[in-house]
C-alpha cells in the first residue's frame, strides 16, 4: 500500500474541499439509512393503525430526506471531481516536467508510445483510485454503518445470520483485487505497445506508403491490438465474477433472513413493520457493499498504474547541474575536447579524442556511419556526459556551468529538423512570442526563407501542421537555419544539415548555412565530403579515434582515410549520375 500512500499525498492541497465532501458523504449516507428507518413508521402507523395525521406528516419527512440527500450528492460528486481533476492536472505537469528533465539518453530508451501511455491511460486510472474509489469508500463505508446499526437495533438476531455472509465475502474480495492489479499492469503495457504503434505509423506514413507497406502495418497493429483486447477481456472478467459472486453470497443471506424473520412475524414475536423496516435496511447495504468491492477493484488497478507513474517520477536525470555550477558568461566560442571517452551503456563509442576549435573557426567531423560523430557534437550542449575526460568552453568545464546558460550559446541545426505545428513566425521565434516581426524577417531573409514565405498562404502567418509537413525539406530547414540565425548564438553545431535534400534544395541551404556561419565557432558532421571543402581544418574518426585531420587538400593530398572515403564517395555518385542519365 505504499504506493497508494504516497498517490494520496497528492490530495493534501485540497484538503479543504475533501472535509467538505466528506461532510457532503456522510449526509447521503445517514439519509440514506433514514429512509430505511421510516419505513416502520409509515407500515405500523399508517397502514395498520390507519393514523390519518402520520399519513400527512411521513411523506413530508420522506421528501425533505429526498431532497436534502439530492443537494448532499450534488456536493460530493462536484466536489470531488474537482479534487480529482486537480490531482490529476499536478500529476501530468509534474510528469510532462520530470520527463523535460531528462537528458538526451533517457529517450533512446524510452519509447514515445511509453511516455504517451503513462501521461494519458495511467493518469486515468489513478484518478479513479484517488477520487471515484474515496468517494464511494467514504460515502458507502458510512452508510454501510449506519445501516448494519440500524437493522442491529431493529432485530439482532436477523441482523448476526446476516452478518455471517461477510466474513465469507473476504477471500474473494481480496482474490480479485490481487489478480486485477496484475491484469491491470498487462493491460497498461498493451496500450504502450498500441500508442506506439499508431505513432509510428502516422509519423511514418509517407515511408510506408512509399514502399505500399500497408498490408504489413495494418498485420503489426492487428497483432497488439489482439494482445491489447486479451489483456481487457482478463480484466473485464474479473470485473464481471466480482459482481455475481457479491450477489450469490448476498442472496443465501437474504433466503435465511426471510425463513427466519417471517416465522418471527407469523409467531407473533415481531411486527411487519420492523421485518419490512430491517428488509429494506438490508437490501439498501447490498449496492454500498457492491461498490466497496468496486473501489477495492478501482485501487488495484490504480495502484498498478501508480507504480509505472512513480517509476518515472522516480527515475534519476544523467544530466544535472552541479551544486556549484554557475552560468556561462559572455562567450567567444573557444572549444576543447580533452581526452574525451564516451560509451553507451558500457560499449565504447568515443576513444581518447583531443582536439582544439578556436574562436570563429570551422571545424568537420567525418568518417563512416556509427563512428560516433554525432555523439561527439552532443556532447557540447550536454545532451550527454563525458564518460572521461573533458570538454570545456572558453576554458571552463561544461559540467561546472548550467545547462540553460550553456545551451543559450549553442545553436543546432540537424538533418533531422524539428518544428512545430504552429506559423512560421512561432517557429522561427520559437520560445520567444513577443519578439517583433521584422526581426523575424531579417533572419528568414538572411536564411533565405523570406520569398517562399511570402508565396504561402498568409505569410508568416501559416501554419506549417505536424512537423512541418505542408513545406519541402529544402523550406523545413531553412525556417529552421532562421530560427537558429535569430537565436545568435557565439558556437554552432550543423549535424547532416544538408543530407537530406536535392541538388538545388542543397545549394538553396547551403548559401543560408554560410550566412549561419560567418564569426562563429563551427562544428560540422557532413556525410558529403565536398560540402566541409571550406572547413578551416578536418578531423577524420575511425572507431572512435581521430585518426587524421587537416585541410580538404591536405587530406586529399595525404592519400589516407578521408581520400579513401572522398573517392569512394566520389565514384558512388559518378555511379549513380550514369543510371539516371539519358539513354
Amino acid at each position: 500500500m505504499h504506493v497508494y500512500k504516497r498517490l494520496l499525498t497528492y490530495l493534501n492541497p485540497y484538503l479543504v474541499r475533501l472535509v467538505l465532501a466528506g461532510i457532503c458523504m456522510v449526509g447521503v449516507a445517514l439519509l440514506t439509512a433514514s429512509l430505511a428507518y421510516l419505513v416502520k413508521p409509515a407500515l405500523d402507523e399508517i397502514f395498520l393503525k390507519k393514523d390519518s395525521r402520520m399519513l400527512f406528516m411521513i411523506p413530508i419527512v420522506v421528501a425533505s430526506v429526498y431532497i436534502f440527500k439530492g443537494f448532499c450528492d450534488f456536493g460530493q460528486y462536484y466536489l470531488m471531481a474537482y479534487v480529482g481533476q486537480s490531482v490529476i492536472r499536478d500529476l501530468r505537469n509534474q510528469m510532462f516536467d520530470k520527463i523535460e528533465s531528462m537528458s538526451v539518453g533517457f529517450f533512446a530508451r524510452h519509447s514515445t508510445g511509453e511516455m504517451l501511455s503513462k501521461m494519458n491511460n495511467d493518469v486515468a486510472l489513478v484518478q479513479g483510485a484517488m477520487t471515484n474509489a474515496i468517494t464511494g469508500i467514504v460515502r458507502d463505508a458510512v452508510t454501510v454503518v449506519a445501516l448494519v446499526c440500524l437493522v442491529f437495533y431493529r432485530d439482532y438476531k436477523l441482523a448476526l445470520i446476516a452478518m455471517i455472509v461477510f466474513p465469507l465475502a473476504i477471500y474473494p474480495l481480496l482474490s480479485f483485487g490481487k489478480k486485477l492489479k496484475r491484469y491491470s499492469r498487462r493491460m497498461l503495457v498493451s496500450l504502450e505497445d498500441i500508442t506506439e504503434r499508431l505513432n509510428e505509423t502516422i509519423t511514418g506514413i509517407r515511408i510506408v506508403k512509399a514502399f505500399a507497406m500497408e498490408d504489413y502495418e495494418r498485420e503489426r497493429f492487428r497483432k497488439v491490438n489482439e494482445t491489447l483486447f486479451n489483456a481487457f477481456m482478463r480484466r473485464f472478467k474479473v470485473r464481471a465474477l466480482s459482481n455475481p459472486v457479491m450477489e450469490t453470497l448476498g442472496g443465501l443471506g437474504v433466503c435465511a433472513i426471510v425463513t427466519y424473520g417471517g416465522y418471527q412475524v407469523i409467531s407473533g414475536h415481531s411486527t411487519q413493520g420492523t421485518f419490512f423496516s430491517f428488509m429494506t435496511a438490508l437490501f439498501l447495504l447490498y449496492e454500498p457493499i457492491k461498490r466497496l468491492n468496486e473501489a477495492n477493484i478501482t485501487i488495484q488497478e490504480g495502484v498498478s498504474a501508480g507504480e509505472r507513474i512513480f517509476a518515472l517520477l522516480d527515475a534519476e536525470t544523467e544530466v544535472v547541474d552541479a551544486p556549484n555550477a554557475v552560468d556561462l558568461a559572455t562567450v567567444r566560442g573557444e572549444v576543447l575536447f580533452d581526452r574525451v571517452g564516451f560509451a553507451y551503456d558500457h560499449e565504447p563509442v568515443l576513444k581518447d579524442v583531443t582536439l582544439r576549435i578556436s574562436a570563429g573557426e570551422a571545424i568537420a567531423i567525418v568518417g563512416e556511419s556509427g563512428v560516433g560523430k554525432s555523439t561527439l557534437l552532443d556532447l557540447v550542449p550536454r545532451f550527454y556526459d563525458v564518460t572521461s575526460g573533458r570538454v570545456l568552453v572558453d576554458g571552463m568545464d561544461v559540467r561546472e556551468v548550467t545547462q540553460k546558460s550553456l545551451r543559450e550559446n549553442v545553436g543546432i541545426v540537424t538533418q533531422q529538423t524539428i518544428l512545430f505545428d504552429d506559423t512560421i513566425r512561432n517557429n522561427i521565434a520559437y520560445g520567444r512570442p513577443d519578439l517583433p516581426l521584422d526581426r523575424v524577417v531579417e533572419a528568414a531573409k538572411a536564411a533565405h526563407s523570406h520569398n517562399f514565405i511570402m508565396g504561402l498562404p498568409n505569410g508568416y502567418d501559416t501554419f506549417i501542421g505536424e512537423n512541418g509537413i505542408r513545406l519541402s525539406g529544402g523550406e523545413r530547414q531553412r525556417i529552421a537555419i532562421a530560427r537558429a540565425l535569430l537565436k545568435d548564438p557565439p558556437i554552432l553545431i550543423l549535424d547532416e544539415a544538408t543530407s537530406n535534400l536535392d541538388s538545388d534544395s542543397e545549394k538553396a541551404v547551403q548559401s543560408a548555412l554560410e550566412v549561419l556561419m560567418r564569426g562563429r565557432t563551427t562544428l560540422v558532421v557532413a556525410h558529403r565530403l565536398s560540402t566541409v571543402r571550406n572547413a578551416d581544418r578536418i578531423y577524420v574518426i575511425v572507431a572512435g579515434r581521430i585518426v587524421e585531420e587537416g585541410s580538404h587538400e591536405e587530406l586529399l593530398a595525404r592519400g589516407g582515410e578521408f581520400a579513401r572515403l572522398y573517392h569512394m564517395q566520389f565514384s558512388s555518385q559518378e555511379t549513380r549520375d550514369a543510371a539516371t542519365g539519358p539513354m
